[in-house]
């Protein structure tokens, strides 16, 4: 029945029923200490640390109320279980209200007393594990675990830092694909908010048009065909939090029009109902789009793009900010290391030369993925470019500059001074470029930011 282990203060001033109930803990498997009273049970909570309390309500000196009230005051987690005679219940109530976790009434059922205290102990092991978890995501998520030395990087933080004081104001963070949006969302989340609440994350591009409003505000039991049962949620779900509405770009126009309001009035109805519902969040959106042109189009609406935009970010990508790789590759060898339970060797210069080289289209995320690639198929003393996968990429060895180097520095490409059409202008470009990367089409492509295959058709 103990599936952990756990140490129990019994409180009782009658000594037979103290130790009746010390016994059946003790043959349920558990430590046990014996209070003969509130005074004594308070000793004991200064001197020892306890998973579970069960307390007589009627004790001379102190009793249980009083006991439960100076508990609450040292841990407010700790579940208390008050323990009342026949025709108390009442008492037994008016202590639930103040924080109890349930009653047991004497005499005592063994099984009775076993279920209700396996419950209380299930209660308090999952809270402890959801403070535990949520003190490692702070941890985690925090401002300084985002690694820069970039100068438009820093001032970028500075920035969202000071919004943290604000727990009301919206921001939007911009970014391409991978930069880390929502790492800083959270950063700025548990800056502004503490443990206690939660993140809640939505991405509007993976969430059906026809779900997106019941996703988003809930709904009630009957509002459509199939809503068997009241739901919550997301703006209910992130109360006294963060709601971070990722890819909000690629919101439907349908909705729009209802964010809006949500925003500007901080309230919103559940789908089916009349009652108005006060929003209680931080809303966070990010996208890795340009909605000004978004609005331009017609996609997007230009009173929630002014809505949305009162705090913008902008997170450069990666190779504006080729200063951070190398910092960044360490930290992310040692959270592979961990991860991946094995030494891990360090990146080769001729490596290292090949990612500082390399634009990172995918960003932060795809340089983690080309680490973890490489972490497991490493041997060696130092990561190779091939185990990176970034030979047909770049290439570059110690000494020498790049192709793209190369080409800005050396090269100099030839333009007929004869009139040309447009197409054999192109073809002259695309050969000479060739030429400049060495028959390297993938290079050639990656330096005029053109499809490999354009070499095939022209």
């Amino acid at each position: 029945m103990n599936t952990y282990p756990s140490t129990i203060l019994a409180v009782d001033d009658d000594e037979v029923s103290l130790n009746v109930l010390s016994g059946l803990l003790e043959r349920f498997g558990f430590t046990v200490f014996s209070a003969p009273g509130g005074i004594r049970a308070l000793e004991l909570l200064r001197q020892h640390e306890f998973d579970l309390i069960l307390s007589d309500l009627r004790m001379p000196e102190m009793d249980g109320i009083e006991l439960l009230e100076k508990v609450r005051e040292r841990d407010a987690q700790i579940p208390f279980i008050v323990v009342t005679a026949c025709g108390s219940i009442e008492s037994a109530v008016a202590a639930i209200r103040l924080g109890a976790y349930d009653y047991l009434e004497k005499p005592f059922n063994p099984d009775g007393l076993q279920l209700t205290v396996k419950r209380a102990l299930d209660y308090h092991h999952a809270l402890s594990e959801n403070r535990r978890i949520k003190l490692y995501l702070q941890e985690q998520f925090t401002f300084q675990n985002i690694i820069t030395v970039n100068s438009a990087m820093k001032a970028m933080l500075e920035m969202a830092a000071k919004v943290t004081s604000s727990p009301h104001t919206t921001v939007t963070i911009y970014g391409e694909s991978g930069t880390g949006k929502e790492l800083l969302a959270r950063a700025i989340h548990f800056a502004s908010t503490g443990l206690p609440t939660s993140f809640v994350a939505v991405n509007c591009a993976a969430i059906p048009e026809q779900l997106m409003e019941s996703e988003l505000f809930g709904h009630v039991k009957g509002a459509f065909t199939g809503a068997e049962m009241e739901r919550e949620g997301k703006f209910s779900q992130a109360r006294n939090g963060t709601l971070l509405l990722d890819e909000i770009g690629e919101m439907p126009l349908s909705l729009q029009a209802k964010l809006l309001r949500t925003l500007q009035e901080r309230t919103f109805e559940k789908i089916g109902s009349n009652t108005t519902v006060p929003l209680a969040c931080r809303v966070i959106a990010a996208t890795n789009t340009n909605l000004p042109q978004r609005v331009e189009s017609g996609s997007f609406r230009e009173d929630l793009y002014h809505r949305i935009n009162v705090f913008p970010l902008h997170i450069p990508p990666l190779r504006e900010r080729k200063d951070d790789i190398r910092q960044i590759c360490e930290y992310m060898l040692a959270e592979l290391q961990q991860h991946l339970g094995k030494s891990l060797p360090d990146i080769s210069p001729k490596a290292m030369d090949a990612i500082t080289g390399y634009d990172w289209p995918g960003n932060v995320r795809e340089l983690r993925n080309r680490l973890e690639r490489a972490a497991i198929l490493s041997s060696g003393d130092l990561i190779t470019p091939g185990q990176l996968g970034l030979q047909e990429e770049v290439l570059t060895s110690p000494g020498q500059s790049t192709a793209a180097d190369s080409l800005h520095t050396t090269y100099t490409l030839k333009i007929p001074t004869q009139s040309l059409s447009l197409a054999a202008l192109t073809s002259q470009i695309l050969s000479q470029t060739l030429e400049c990367c060495r028959g390297n089409k993938s290079k050639a492509a990656h330096l005029l930011k053109i499809d490999r295959k354009k070499f095939y058709r022209d």
